[in-house]
Parts: structure tokens; sequence; C-alpha cells
């Protein structure tokens, strides 16, 4: 029963609102908060051409690439330092120091060692976006139970087949955890990186509408951001159920919804 009712939220309270948006701000003459009607317009006119090929593919292609890039090494990195003691001593002073450093603090660095070109995007993009991967790794990892461990090893089990068999499959949830918090960061670091070093993508609309003062289309495009940012999060929700379907916690969690 839990889940059309929970369908059913989640449809409504969207339309809520917008609805509620759309009303209040019907008769506004205020420059910088136009009706959503007019917004809406913006949308369909901006949106649904050339624009959608010129802006939003590229921005989807840093994103990914510095969503994928991030997800390996993070993995990659929090299962090394997850295992061993003297890895993350050796590793840790470091790795706080790259995190305490904010990514748009590094924009500069980017454009001299890059230029306009992606990497310097996904550079910035994979520099903020890797440490909850690495976190949330390296926390599963160390979280495996002894008694597991006992058992691979009274089975014998080479290393590797431990690692993939035990140790990563018990580290999952907390892996997927970082993973999602990563792809919040992606989106949101792309979005900057456009603003200040690209000629296209949806941070470069953005910002390029605010400039010539053109605030629908600018409103427009922050919708566009929106609606990415909720399909990224719905498909990831859906590929996280499927991988982790196996989960007790996940298979309870998707029965009762």
């Amino acid at each position: 029963m839990r889940r059309p009712l929970y369908i059913a939220a989640e449809i409504l309270v969207p339309v809520a609102v917008l609805a509620t948006w759309w009303f209040a701000s019907s008769n506004s003459l205020n420059p910088f908060w136009p009706p959503l009607a007019d917004i809406w317009a913006a949308f369909r006119e901006d949106w649904t051409g050339a624009r959608l090929l010129d802006d939003v593919v590229p921005s989807l292609v840093r994103m990914a690439s510095g969503f994928v890039i991030s997800t390996v090494l993070g993995i990659t990195l929090g299962t090394v330092i997850g295992l061993s003691t003297r890895a993350r001593q050796y590793v840790d002073p470091v790795l706080q120091f790259l995190r305490a450093v904010p990514p748009p603090a590094l924009i500069p660095v980017a454009l001299l060692l890059f230029g306009l070109a992606d990497t310097g995007k996904v550079f910035l993009i994979v520099l903020g976006a890797i440490w909850p991967v690495v976190l949330s790794t390296e926390d599963g990892v160390r979280s495996v139970e002894p008694t597991l461990k006992q058992v691979s090893t009274v089975y014998r089990l080479s290393p590797w087949q431990r690692l993939w068999s035990v140790i990563l499959p018990y580290a999952s949830p907390h892996i997927f955890a970082g993973v999602r918090t990563c792809l919040s960061i992606c989106l949101l670091l792309m979005v900057v990186s456009e603003m200040v070093a690209a000629t296209n993508g949806l941070g470069h609309f953005i910002i390029q509408s605010q400039r010539t003062l053109d605030i629908t289309a600018m409103w427009s495009g922050m919708l566009v951001l929106g609606l990415l940012g909720y399909a990224l999060t719905a498909l990831f929700l859906l590929a996280q159920r499927r991988v982790l379907g196996w989960h007790p916690d996940f298979r309870k969690g998707g029965s009762s919804e």
C-alpha cells in the first residue's frame, strides 16, 4: 500500500509547487521574478531545438567524464586505503590537504594548465567529487565483519577472490552512498566550471543570460538544471535498486515502498 502513496506524493508535491509558483508569479512585474508562464515559454523556445545539442550535450559529456573518473579512482583509492593501515597513514595527510582545497579556487590554475579545453573542467569536477567516494569506500571496506574475513580464510580464497566476493559486496551500500553524493557534486561543479571558463554548456548559458539581462532565459536554464538533476537522481536510484537488490536492507526497502 505504501508504494502507490509514495508515487502519488512524488507526483502531487511537485505539481503543487509548480501551481503555487504559477499563480503567485502570474501578475509579477518584477523583471527579476518573471511569471512562470513566461519562463515556460522561454523553456519551450530555447530547449526544444538546436540549443539542446549545443549546450546540454556538452555539459552532460563533461559531467559524465568527471563522474566516471571520480567513481573509478575513488573506489580504487578507497579500497586500497581501507585494506592497508600503512597506506592510510602514508596518504591521509595528502588527501586531507587536497580535500580542504575548494575546487572553484583552482579555476585559475585549470585555466593556466588547460585553457578553455574540457580537460580543465573535468579536472575540477574530479578534484571536488572524488572525496565522498574515497571516504565511503574506505569506511565500507574497513567495516567488513571479522567473521566474514575468517570464513574467507577458511575457504582459502585468494586475495582477489576475497576482494570481489566478500569485501566489495559487503561495502557496496557504503560505496553507493558515496557515489550518489559524487553525482550531485559533479552536477554542481559542471555548472561552476562552465560559468567561468566555457563557450557553451548550461552554466555558460545561464551566466550569459544573466549578464545580458535576459532573466527569463536565465530562469529557463535553471529549470533545465533542476529537471536534469531530478532525472539523473532517478536513474541512479533505479540502478542502485537493480545492483543492490540482493542486499537485505534494499530488498526490504524496495518491498515496503
